[in-house]
């Protein structure tokens, strides 16, 4: 395909400012050579390099077999053994499980009865070179060098298609292990059914981190299997149909004197075989070729929707990557039949919508989902009907919901400000009414530290752990739920709750300038150390201390500065965050305290509104350099490019928003805080012929400074920018420069707005 450019269409662009950009400029650069799948699979990013559709319910990639915390996605980009290609992973999640239903082909004798106790005693294991492998949005491609096979990968929403080009002359063999386990998953019921000689059901039941995880599939095989074994432990089984717990199959292909190709498709439901059966059929035929290309033009209408001017590839492989990355999770759940395991146990049928799971909300509360009501609109609505099933379900909205499952992994109940977002930025299509009883029911739950909180106003450090983190989020998710409260004429629970929101207050230990552990008394916790880190152990801060967490009040950004002593105060004390020396104290230092400038640490969530801070003190040029060099020194282009866990696609959305120019410090109060714009033009296609591009003139590495702004051709001194702006589309246009204009939203009346504001 012959590319466009990159200057050549900045000059498109600038020459469409006259009328919708959607209209008037020619097809732009083909997005997807931009995106390389490997980016975070090294070091701590914890992604997958295997095959997948946006938000879809099927990801096929291989698998190490081994366990470790570098390992929660399957895959590790240090190593070079796999043991097969499962259908469900995890994209950078700090916890291990999923690799289901894994296939892998091989030339090798298999005995299926070996005691296994390393990945080294399966026979059909193979060692692989990154030389020998590649990874494109839908597509994965690997020589396992061991048997001389090619294996190929794609996908649609529903299944997974399988290419294995086999060499000439050897055996032709496919192994489904139900049994394999890594990390904190492990079967307690498997099912394999041998319909005949080309189709292959079944199903897997799991228990880990997900404590009741089903999985039901529908194998099929583009030739006929010619003999087939079955086994469950050191014991070959008789027969065609069998359950039990730790079931694998052996399966043999005719031999072939020349080079041959197999064919497998695979469909998967939680609810059903006939759901699975119903999702095989979703890929007709034996065209691998084209399925892959539909995956690929879907990705391409995907990323398509942003579109960016540079010169610099790097930049953009880093960006689109992030784009792909932020596109991942949550995925659809419900099957073509409509329908899932919900977190009852039971199987329900998602009315009128299309069922999501896989909510880290922890994480993707603060860039993703804020992210999705501007470049996913179609699906939000979906994604909190699918949050309103769980509460019905489960009785409380999801907290980390993974599969029909409630794992209560981390603090807060960041399903408000989600559902909250959606619902003041004009949402509908979902019972409100219903949303905020969710919302209230899960904010009065006697269980996670809230029971103290309606107590005593915090979460006192003796009586639960991590209760500064859960005191400050609690606290911020209450100020949500008293805007919808107010906006319904709920004024009683608006009070209620907006009294709730300021419990930050009773932590600021203002002799040390820091949020710290409360005692029931009243007392501080002693003794404090506010570089002192202990995983969830003995500490009032989840996976981070005192430096990292005393920032997160994004409801009333005003109110924490007071209390730090007004303007100049709060910016030495930023300063000193991104210049204090970066060691960190305890002997059960969080491994997630990563991506350190300082004590900042943005590898991990809770650093990532900081940056943004500068803005309310009236020092945005400060929030300009530091959002500038976080986005070059802890993103690149290479398999370690993400300095920390990928997290469900919150560390990428972070990157896609700061790169565009903004950022939602408070998720939920439809503005964006105005950051560091780095390409020369970034245009967002918002659907129905509109568009809204950022353009940042004579932006480059060194001219990170904002010198003025204008905002459809008028002039923008505010340092924020509403929702509802970006989405009637227009132009925002920053002229950039080598030394900051420290009068830019310097004036008190330009600051974001916060809670002590009102």
């Amino acid at each position: 395909m012959k590319r466009l450019n990159p200057y050549a269409f900045f000059i498109l662009i600038a020459a469409a400012c006259s009328g919708p950009v959607e209209d008037k400029m020619e097809q732009p650069q083909d997005p997807l050579p931009f995106v390389d799948p490997f980016i975070g699979t090294a070091a701590h990013g914890h992604t997958y390099p295997g095959a997948t559709v946006s938000f879809g319910m099927v990801q096929l990639s291989p698998d190490n077999g081994i366990s470790g915390w570098d390992w929660c996605s399957g895959y590790h980009y240090s190593d070079s053994i796999i043991v097969g290609f499962s259908h469900l992973h995890l994209s950078g999640t700090g916890i291990g499980d999923l690799t289901d239903i894994r296939l892998m082909p091989t030339s090798a004798e298999v005995d299926l009865t070996k005691k296994i106790t390393d990945r080294a005693d399966h026979d059909y294991s193979s060692y692989y070179s990154h030389d020998k492998e590649e990874a494109s949005p839908g597509y994965y491609h690997v020589k396992l060098l061991d048997h001389d096979i090619d294996v190929s990968l794609t996908a649609t929403t529903y299944a997974g298609m399988q290419r294995y080009d086999f060499p000439e002359g050897q055996r032709r063999s496919v192994v489904l292990d139900l049994s394999d386990t890594v990390n904190w998953d492990r079967p307690v019921k498997t099912k394999i059914e041998m319909v005949n000689d080309t189709l292959v059901t079944g199903y897997r039941y799991s228990t880990g981190w997900a404590k009741d995880q089903r999985v039901y599939f529908a194998i099929a095989f583009s030739s006929p299997i010619t003999r087939y074994a079955l086994a469950e432990g050191r014991s070959l089984l008789q027969g065609a149909d069998h359950e039990g717990v730790r079931l694998k199959a052996l399966f043999d292909f005719e031999l072939s004197a020349e080079k041959s190709t197999l064919y497998v498709k695979t469909g998967i439901s939680s609810a059903s075989k006939a759901g699975a059966l119903k999702s095989l059929d979703h890929i007709k035929g034996w065209d691998f070729e084209r399925v892959k290309q539909k995956a690929e033009e879907a990705w391409r209408n995907e990323l398509g929707k942003v579109i960016v001017a540079s010169g610099d590839e790097e930049l953009k492989r880093t960006f689109y990557t992030a784009l792909y990355h932020a596109h991942l999770a949550p995925v659809i759940y419900s099957d073509l039949n409509n329908e899932y395991k919900g977190a009852d146990g039971k199987v329900h049928k998602a009315e009128g919508y299309t069922r999501y799971d896989i909510f880290s909300l922890w994480d993707t509360f603060r860039a993703a989902h804020p992210l999705f009501t501007i470049l996913q609109q179609d699906r939000v609505v979906d994604m909190i009907q699918s949050m309103l099933a769980h509460y019905r379900e489960y009785g409380l909205l999801p907290v980390w919901s993974l599969l029909g499952n409630e794992t209560n992994t981390m603090t807060g109940y960041h399903a408000i400000p989600v559902i909250a977002d959606a619902c003041l930025k004009g949402f509908g299509g979902f019972d409100i009414d219903e949303a905020y009883e969710a919302m209230k029911t899960s904010a009065m739950q006697d269980i996670r530290g809230v029971q103290y909180l309606k107590e005593y106003g915090y979460v006192p450090s003796e009586l639960e752990v991590e209760s500064v983190t859960k005191t400050l989020e609690y606290a911020y998710d209450d100020w949500c739920i008293a805007q919808v409260a107010r906006a319904l004429g709920k004024e009683e629970d608006h009070n209620y709750f907006m009294e709730r929101a300021g419990a930050y207050q009773k932590l600021f230990d203002a002799e040390t300038g820091f949020m710290r552990g409360r005692l029931a008394d009243g007392s501080w916790r002693e003794p404090f150390d506010p570089k002192h880190s202990s995983h969830r152990v003995h500490t009032d801060y989840t996976e981070g201390n005192a430096w990292q967490h005393s920032w997160f009040v994004p409801h009333d950004v005003r109110g924490l500065i007071e209390l730090m002593g007004g303007d100049e105060p709060f910016v030495r004390k930023l300063d000193e965050l991104f210049s204090e020396d970066s060691n960190i104290t305890g002997e059960n230092v969080s491994a997630d305290i990563t991506g350190l400038i300082g004590q900042y640490a943005h590898g991990n969530e809770p650093s990532h509104h900081i940056a943004y801070l500068y803005a309310y003190a009236g020092a945005h040029w400060k929030t300009q350099n530091r959002v500038r060099d976080i986005l070059f020194s802890q993103y690149n282009d290479q398999p370690d490019g993400l300095c920390g866990n990928e997290d469900c696609g919150q560390m990428s959305a972070w990157y896609v928003f700061s790169a565009l120019g903004f950022y939602p410090v408070n998720p939920a109060e439809g503005v964006y805080v105005i950051g560091c714009p780095v390409f020369e033009t970034a245009t967002i296609r918002l659907g129905g012929g509109k568009t809204f591009t950022v353009e940042a003139k004579g932006s480059s590495f060194t001219h990170k400074y904002i010198q003025s702004a204008e905002l459809n051709g008028e002039s923008m001194e505010r340092t924020w920018i509403k929702h509802a702006e970006i989405m009637q589309g227009g132009r925002l246009v920053f002229t950039m420069g080598e030394t900051p204009n420290r009068q830019w939203g310097a004036d008190a009346s330009l600051f974001p707005p916060s809670m002590s504001d009102q």
